[in-house]
């Protein structure tokens, strides 16, 4: 229960603020971009191991595909990550060294800008022109960064992060087809995959869903269908060339 100050009835959050601002959904779009990762890594590996389990059932020729499309997905989608991030972090510095020029070669054509902006987002132009006056006594790159380019010059977007955080994310959900169809019976693997694969894509499209507040039963039902089909395919695909090939 949270405490309420004796002046007004107001919550007293105390040490536990409730997060606001761009840090927030920053950290959401992480959260989410983690999720997408985990799970293109467990469609794309369970797509591979179920089309070479269709084709054959030697297990040492299963899970090494299954290694080699996890390795490959996963440095693929680092490096695609990097190029995506650096790509967008250039755009960035490129916008905040055009600005920092703008505020140095006319600082109050650039007031003027900031005023407006204030205005445009209803606020009265006496005040506008405070609020603006005041930004931009305090820093005027950082005011201009956020209400004309919606930039923090001091959190600029980091490939590296993006790139570790996608490798890591597409490796944990490679592991779970590739350890279900190696341990299991050869009988059964290919179902026991299946069945495993099915759950996680429930899992993480709920979850998906549930970090954007949207309905969590249409986002699992999309995620697994999707799913079920890849598989469905290769191992159409498996069963038809290692008959052709045999």
């Amino acid at each position: 229960m949270s405490d309420v100050s004796a002046g007004g009835g107001i919550p007293n959050l105390g040490d536990h603020p409730e997060p606001h601002g761009g840090s927030l959904g920053a950290r959401l779009n992480w959260l989410r971009a983690a999720v997408l990762g985990a799970n293109d890594g467990i469609v794309s590996t369970a797509g591979v191991v179920v089309g070479v389990a269709g084709a054959t059932s030697d297990r040492a020729s299963i899970v090494v595909a299954g290694v080699a499309a996890a390795a490959a997905g996963a440095l693929s989608m680092a490096a695609g990550e990097y190029v995506s991030v650096s790509t967008q972090r250039d755009s960035e510095r490129a916008m905040l060294h055009l600005e920092r020029r703008e505020l140095h070669e006319d600082p109050e054509g650039e007031l003027e800008e900031l005023t407006q902006l204030y205005q445009a987002k209803g606020i009265g132009r006496p005040l506008a022109e405070e609020v603006a006056k005041a930004l931009t006594a305090h820093d005027a790159l950082a005011a201009h960064a956020e209400v004309e380019l919606g930039i923090d010059p001091d959190d600029l977007t980091n490939p590296w992060h993006a790139a570790w955080a996608s490798m890591a994310a597409f490796t944990a959900g490679a592991l779970l087809p590739l350890l279900v169809i190696a341990f299991s019976p050869a009988t059964i693997r290919t179902w026991v995959t299946v069945l495993a694969v099915v759950a996680a894509l429930a899992l993480t499209g709920w979850t998906s869903a549930r970090i954007g507040r949207s309905p969590a039963r249409a986002a699992a039902l999309r995620n697994v269908g999707g799913g079920v089909v890849a598989m469905a395919v290769t191992y159409a695909i498996g069963s038809l060339v290692g008959t052709t090939l045999a």
